[in-house]
């Protein structure tokens, strides 16, 4: 499969992880299996597969930022970037709408938590640490 395939059937696959977890008040079993583990680990086993097969062959490094731009000029390495990205964004999706759920916090608290992990990953984990840290510890509703 060429990367241009690859990028678009990842970002459908991954938007399906996301949509499931919008979904996973009402589906929450469906929604841990689909966003927390399904659909990150076929964007993981996609990932892998670009490694393995153009790791080797690549120019930098992570040793400076001038490396790693020379390493992301090959764009399958580029696209396994990407595939990392929506794989462990999904991830800590999926990790929120969970402790959320353990935690008792409510899903209308954490909903704004979900774009801004799925856009700017870090600031939404960010945004759901603050929201814990701010909440009284006994949550509005006990946990199931």
């Amino acid at each position: 499969m060429d990367p241009d395939t690859i990028f678009q059937f990842s970002g459908l696959v991954a938007m399906a992880g996301w949509v499931t977890l919008l979904a996973s008040p009402l589906i929450p079993a469906i929604s841990d299996r689909v966003a927390g583990l399904f659909v990150p680990a076929l964007l993981s086993v996609a990932y892998v597969g670009l490694i393995l097969a153009f790791w080797s062959g690549a120019e930098g490094g992570f040793d400076t930022l001038d490396n790693v731009a020379l390493l992301f000029e090959t764009r399958e390495l580029l696209l396994a970037g990407w595939l990392h990205y929506l794989a462990f964004d999904l991830f800590v999706g999926a990790w929120i709408v969970r402790t959320a759920r353990k935690e008792g916090i409510a899903f209308w608290l954490v909903l704004p938590c979900l774009p801004l992990t799925f856009l700017f990953g870090p600031a939404g984990y960010l945004a759901f640490v603050a929201l814990r840290a701010v909440l009284p510890a006994h949550r509005l509703r006990p946990a199931n």
